[in-house]
């Protein structure tokens, strides 16, 4: 099964795309991430394959095809054979006749004109074009889910670390604040106020490691495995980016190439043949028969001698009244089209405001990348110079604190805005009908697994 659904992927993937165009992802120039334990590649290598989602889409899409063959076989000759041996006592008061008989029969019978079944093999077809573009977005749903939780695990043990260095650096101020208190250089509210953030760090941590466990968990239910490996961080010698196309250009790329409403087309153009299926109830048939018999049974199953019949015959069938069935089974039919047309609108509709949402937040984020690490530069600054400052005597212990809350909020928000780049990034081609492999491989390089804290330990010198 997960091979066939690895070379469906392929063929799909192939025949969909109208034309070849350049990825929207931005690929660094160098730097692979495949030496890395435990990325976001490795990880939808292995979704695309565990993730039931996405294997019940491609189930669903190979049955559909499955069904348009069975509705062509309605078009193509149908051939039949069949064949009796009888054993007959016949007794007409005179005589009596114990006889066998035998009859085969080979028939051969094509559709002319049908248009019912001309029509259904239409609806069928596009069934299952929609069943295949149904399962290219599913599979795109589901990258855009991996990566979305890839990145709240990230996210998670970010956290966990960033309260540990906090508590830690929180730790070094208490023990110069006590050594302080001791020679009696600092007062007792300084000492306290320290020990208690020292105690809410330590809960605090408490929580970020259930967050970890919870958020690999979720990792864990797409990959079908436990994720317990370090995960790849982003690394800080890319810029991110967009692409620099306008918005209008990717609206019109979505409203083009989004599998989600190319489905729902093929959907709208399966419920206009079922229509005039419906209506080819109306319609007369044509067909052709041909036949060969041999059999020497005769009138009454009396033994006659073996002879051997050819037939060839056209047939026609008028449809004159069905009792108003077959004008109510068209109403209704109509009125499915008119839905399916109504749900093509809403999903065109949103289409162009998820593209709309994610290009604009995508173009924000990187300005809050900016921001951000300015952010923490000054922060970082400010945490050292209140440390030296209180050493001095010129600020007090709250000063301190509130300085080095504020450097692991803006390391906190970097991590975020970086994370949100990126899934904007994933969720816009997602729409655009853009998001293959290849989008997630440019996005995969820009992670690198390393010992080193990423935006997480304070880089100044003291």
């Amino acid at each position: 099964m997960r091979i066939l659904v690895c070379i469906l992927l392929a063929s799909m993937a192939a025949s969909l795309r109208a034309e070849p165009e350049r990825d929207a992802i931005p690929v660094p120039s160098s730097v692979s991430a495949s030496s890395y334990a435990t990325d976001l590649m490795s990880l939808y290598r292995e979704a695309r394959l565990e993730d039931p989602r996405v294997l019940a889409a491609y189930a669903r899409a190979v049955g559909g095809q499955a069904r348009q063959r069975e509705a062509l076989g309605g078009l193509l000759p149908q051939l039949n054979a069949s064949g009796s041996l009888n054993r007959t006592k016949y007794d007409n008061r005179t005589t009596e006749q114990v006889y066998n008989n035998e009859r085969y029969l080979v028939s051969l019978t094509q559709h002319l004109y049908n248009k019912a079944a001309w029509e259904n093999y239409q609806k069928f077809k596009s069934l299952a074009r929609q069943g295949e573009f149904q399962a290219v977005d599913a599979q795109a749903e589901a990258t855009v889910d991996l990566a979305q939780r890839y990145f709240v695990a990230l996210a998670s043990d970010d956290e966990l670390e960033l309260v540990m260095a906090e508590r830690r650096a929180t730790q070094k101020n208490l023990d110069r604040v006590n050594a302080m208190y001791e020679r009696k250089l600092a007062m007792i509210t300084d000492v306290l106020d320290l020990r208690a953030r020292v105690d809410a760090l330590a809960a605090q941590e408490v929580e970020a490691r259930n967050q970890v466990r919870l958020s690999r968990e979720d990792l864990s239910e797409l990959v079908g495995r436990t994720v317990a490996e370090k995960l790849s961080r982003i690394r800080e010698d890319v810029a991110l980016q967009v692409p620099g196309e306008s918005l209008d250009v990717w609206i019109d790329r979505a409203v083009t190439a989004n599998p989600a409403l190319k489905a729902r087309e093929s959907a709208l153009a399966a419920a206009e043949a079922a229509v005039r299926e419906g209506k080819g109830g109306h319609y007369p048939q044509l067909s052709l028969n041909l036949t060969a018999q041999r059999s020497d049974v005769g009138y009454d199953n009396t033994l006659a001698p073996l002879s051997d019949s050819y037939v060839a015959s056209v047939g026609v069938q008028i449809p004159l009244y069905s009792g108003g069935s077959t004008s109510a089974r068209v109403r209704a039919l109509y009125n499915e089209r008119l839905a399916t047309e109504q749900e093509l609108e809403a999903i065109r509709r949103q289409v162009v405001k998820e593209t709309t949402n994610a290009y604009l937040t995508a173009q924000s984020s990187v300005e809050r990348i900016r921001a951000s690490r300015n952010a923490l530069e000054s922060a970082e600054k400010s945490s050292v110079a209140a440390e030296k400052g209180f050493q001095y005597g010129v600020v007090n212990s709250v000063d301190v604190l509130t300085s080095v809350q504020n450097e692991y909020t803006a390391r906190r928000d970097l991590l975020k805005a970086q994370y949100d780049f990126i899934t904007n990034l994933l969720v816009l081609n997602r729409w655009a009908g853009r998001l293959s492999e290849q989008s997630v491989e440019n996005v995969n390089v820009w992670l690198a697994r390393s010992e080193e804290a990423r935006a997480l330990e304070r880089k100044t010198t003291e």
